[in-house]
C-alpha cells in the first residue's frame, strides 16, 4: 500500500531532523575540506610525550572513523529526500514494489524492501 502524504510528510520531517544533527556533529568533530567533504580536526597538543602523540593519533584516528561514518550516514539522508523529492519514497529501488512502513519506521533512509536487501547480500 502506497504511503499517505501525511506520512510520507511524516518521514521528511524525520529526515530533515536527522539531517540537521548529522551536520552539527560533523561541524563538532570535522571541518570542511578543499573538495566539500568533511575532514576530521585535529586533537588539541597535549604534549610532546610519546604517550601524548600515540593518544592523539588515535584519537584522529577515532575522529576520522566517525566523520567517516557521519558523511555516510547523511549522504543516505540526502538520498532518502531526494526520493520524496522525485515521488519514490517508499518504493523499493529494485523491485519498484511497496517498502513495508515497519522498516520505513525502523530506516526512515531505506530505499530498498527487506526482501530486496536480503537478496542483494544473500542473507537468509
Amino acid at each position: 500500500m502506497p504511503l499517505t502524504k501525511e506520512q510520507i510528510a511524516y518521514f521528511k520531517e524525520r529526515l530533515l531532523k536527522e539531517k540537521a544533527r548529522l551536520t552539527e556533529e560533523l561541524k563538532t568533530l570535522g571541518h570542511k575540506g578543499s573538495e566539500g567533504s568533511y575532514e576530521a580536526n585535529y586533537p588539541e597538543s597535549g604534549g610532546d610525550s610519546e604517550d601524548d602523540n600515540s593518544l592523539e593519533m588515535t584519537e584522529l584516528a577515532d575522529n576520522e572513523a566517525i566523520v567517516g561514518r557521519l558523511e555516510s550516514d547523511l549522504r543516505d539522508v540526502d538520498k532518502a529526500l531526494k526520493a520524496i523529492e522525485n515521488g519514490t519514497y517508499g518504493i523499493c529501488k529494485y523491485t519498484g514494489k511497496d517498502i513495508d512502513i515497519r522498516r520505513l519506521e525502523a530506516r526512515p533512509t531505506s530505499l530498498s524492501s527487506i526482501e530486496a536487501k536480503k537478496a542483494l547480500t544473500q542473507e537468509l
